[in-house]
């Protein structure tokens, strides 16, 4: 297989530091660098989340309007998510069980980007790459 992984996403920001701020408080991301039109944060060991303000940028990209996106989380960390999400005044989706047994929640960004932290790839010692 060509394709390993998600190397980066990028979510159009209006003001790129609170969205920011929402990512690394609610989900503990590191945020990576910083320019005037971008930041960039850690999502993972190999993945970043680009935040940038609307308009064009080099190669014709644009940050994306995005409906839906999840970030891989360790099993047992969803409620501890959940509940900073929540006392941060954010309505939260969940945990919810899937039928294969992996769990997810969901919630709105600050930008209102559904965002999923979901454990399928990180369940212990199951071939998971069927599922879904």
């Amino acid at each position: 297989m060509a394709v390993t992984g998600l190397a980066e996403v990028t979510l159009a920001a209006r003001e790129p530091g609170g969205l920011a701020r929402f990512y690394v408080e609610m989900f503990r991301l590191r945020e990576l660098s910083r320019d005037e039109d971008r930041i960039w944060l850690a999502a993972g060991d190999r993945a970043r989340l680009g935040l940038w303000t609307p308009g064009e940028k080099e190669f014709g990209d644009r940050g994306g309007a995005h409906v839906h996106f999840a970030f891989t989380v360790a099993p047992g960390s969803l409620d501890e998510i959940a509940d900073r999400l929540r006392a941060a005044g954010t309505d939260v989706e969940g945990p919810v069980q899937h039928d294969g047994g992996d769990r997810s929640l969901y919630a709105r960004d600050p930008e209102g980007n559904v965002v999923e932290a979901w454990d399928l790839f990180e369940r212990d010692g199951e071939d998971v790459s069927s599922l879904r």
